[in-house]
Order: C-alpha cells, then structure tokens, then sequence
C-alpha cells in the first residue's frame, strides 16, 4: 500500500502553502503562532475573512457556497499546511466545520440560503450548545426545552462549556421538544441568534488563565419555527450526525499542529541541555514515533477502500491523537523545569509550552472523554455487548 498523496495533491500543497506562508509573513504576522484562543480577537476576525476573500475558508464546502469541492485528501493537506505556516486556531471552526457541513446535509434550501453565506465570508461566527451540568458526554440527559408560541421555539435551560459563545454571533441548540420525552427521544436541533434579551453568556475562567468557554444561560429565548434543522423529534439524528464531522477531516490536520508543538519542545531541551539526559532523549524520541504512527495512519484512512475498516480506524484516532498530545504536555513541562511554571501578573498567558501542558488536559474530555471513546471502540468497532444502561 502507498501512503501519500498524489501528483495533483501535492500541486496543490503547493498552492495553498505558498498563500499562506505569504500571509503570516506579511498582511497577518502579527497573529502568526500566537498559542491562546481568546487573544487579539478582532485581528482573528479579520483573518477569517481574509480566507473567505480567497475561498479558502471552507475548501471541503461545494462551490455554490462558497468552497472548493475539495477531496478528503485535499482538506487534510490544506489543515497540514494552515498548521505548518503558524496561522492562528481558527475562532469559527465550529461555523466552518461542524455547523456548515450539518447545515449543507440536513437543511432545506431556504437555510442553507440563510445561514451559509455568513459562515463561508468569515462574517458570521458560531457556538455549540450541547453539554449541560447533567448532560456533557451524555447528551441524551439534555434538560433544556423548548416550546412553540406564535410562530416561534421559546428556549429555556442551560448550556455548559459553549467554545467561544462570548464571541459568537449564532449558536445550535439540542433541545427536549417533546413533553416528558426521555433519552435520545423528542429532542430536536434549533439554530438561534445569539444577540437577544434571553441569551446570557458567563465566561468561564480555565486553569491557563483563558476564558475560552462559558456558561449560556437561554430564558424565553426564542427562534422562529423554521430555523430547526430536520424535523421534531429528530435533533439526535443530526446532532450526532454533527460529531461524525467534528471526529473527521478536521482532526486528521491538526498532526501538523502537534509536529509545531514536539519541536517546540525539542528546540527547548537542546536550549537548556535536557537534550543530553538519556531519559529524555527516550521520551522524546517515543512521542516522535508516536507521532509518526498517527501520520500513518491517517495516510492508510485516506488510502483505504474498505469503509468498515476506514470507520474503526477512526473510531480509535481520538482517544490516540488525546493521550498522546497530554502525555507531549507533561513532556513539555518536564523539559522546561521550574522555569515553565511561572507566570507574571494577574492577567497572565501562558507561552506555547506551558499552554500546551495546561490545555492539553482536556484533550481526554472534550468531544467524548477517553471513557468514552472506549466504549465506542468496544460496541461500535468490535461489535462487543453493549454497555447496561438505564431505560430511556
């Protein structure tokens, strides 16, 4: 089996590098490399839609709306190259890769009109509003609901951790639309404005000193019937088509992100000496390889025809690429010493390496914890019994 990309692939790594190494040396130097999510935020709006200016904000998108029709293949080298050039995290990832795809499968034509063109031109900026205090990994416990009134959903409950929500101008919720329904059933998908009277967002402050992610309180909140994406009822059919995507193409690039980050702490042991103590140079040497492996089998994903093994691959990719990156994180901090835990001020943030420890602790919980994504692997990929549950 050849693990690599083709002639015409590589034709365009070509192109999409050359524009972006352009960009972050010139236009956007100013936000080339910077590791913390809610800085220089305006200038990070302005880059979103700089990509949208030159169609490659949402390259996997088809070109009606704005993309490029591009391959599997073609998405995975242009997150490879984005990373490998230092462009900063991008604050609309879930506009351009979780609400847009959603929208373009499970939208009428009259919302993909509405709601696509402000994701694709890097204008409109949105949030997830799934986890609840007693729904995060099991979002069928959802206790938010919503109820019809003249013409309009009225949205009431609670909705924890929402990425970016302090910063976002539209958010999805899951919703309970069915009275004294349980489980997966009678839930339902509402797409809302987030600047309105019944939307109370609280950021909350995270240990790297970030408030990344919030609290976003809904009270009679409202949005018009025909912003529910699907039918009643069907909000788990396509919220859990939803993290089909956030598990794809999207996590598959961001190896070139975690290439930046191992030689970062490369570079940082060879600048203090830690490079010369055997243990660490194993260590090192071991999150290489892990790397390596997890590059590899991205390429044998892309290369497979056989789905069934292309979907248990994958099954397996997040719990990888999360234990990896935390255990790179107490790498980091081991390399650096004492000197990696000293911040200055009350306003602090973090340099890459110290951010990379911190932050990588909830690379096992977010988007399914490691528990989780065991569970998966177990029912899903190797057709084990099923885990005892409680009666939906």
């Amino acid at each position: 089996m050849k693990l690599g990309f083709s002639a015409e692939d590589e034709a365009f790594r070509a192109e999409c590098a050359g524009w972006l190494h352009a960009q972050m040396a010139g236009p956007f130097a100013d936000i080339r490399g910077i590791p913390n999510l809610c800085d220089a935020i305006p200038r990070r709006k302005a880059w979103e839609q700089q990509l949208a200016a030159h169609r490659w904000s949402c390259i996997g998108w088809p070109a009606a709306w704005g993309g490029r029709d591009a391959t599997l293949a073609q998405q995975v080298i242009f997150a490879e190259e984005y990373a490998r050039a230092g462009a900063p995290n991008r604050i609309n990832h879930i506009g351009v890769e979780l609400a847009g795809p959603t929208i373009l499968a499970f939208g009428s034509d009259e919302q993909k009109a509405r709601y696509l063109p402000g994701i694709a031109a890097g204008e409109q900026i949105w949030c997830q509003g799934y986890s609840e205090p007693g729904a995060g990994s099991d979002l069928a416990n959802v206790k938010t609901k919503a109820v019809l009134d003249n013409g309009d959903w009225v949205v009431n409950g609670l909705k924890v951790w929402t990425s970016l929500a302090h910063y976002s101008d539209m958010i999805f919720v899951v919703a309970r639309t069915e009275e004294g329904s349980k489980g997966p059933k009678g839930l339902s998908f509402l797409l809302m404005d987030m600047d309105q009277p019944g939307i109370d967002v609280r950021p909350i402050r995270q240990m790297n000193g970030e408030a990344e992610f919030n609290e976003t309180f809904l009270t009679d909140a409202r949005c018009p019937a025909d912003a529910m994406l699907g039918a009643a009822g069907e909000g788990w059919k396509v919220a859990m088509a939803l993290l089909a995507f956030e598990r794809g193409v999207s996590t598959l690039g961001q190896q070139m992100q975690f290439r930046n980050e191992l030689d970062a702490v490369i570079e940082a042991a060879k600048a203090n000496g830690k490079a010369a103590d055997p243990v660490m140079r194993q260590r090192i040497a071991a999150a290489e390889i892990g790397l390596r492996l997890m590059r590899y089998g991205a390429l044998r994903m892309l290369s497979g025809t056989d789905l069934a093994a292309i979907n248990g691959a994958a099954l397996t990719y997040k719990i990888q690429w999360a234990t990896w990156r935390r255990d790179l994180g107490e790498l980091a901090m081991d390399v650096l010493g004492q000197d990696g835990e000293l911040a200055q001020g009350d306003d602090y943030r973090w340099p890459t390496l110290p951010n990379l420890y911190l932050f990588s602790r909830s690379d096992t919980i977010y988007g399914g914890t490691n528990q989780i994504q065991r569970n998966l692997i177990a029912e899903r990929g190797l057709a084990l019994p099923r885990e005892p549950r409680g009666q939906a």
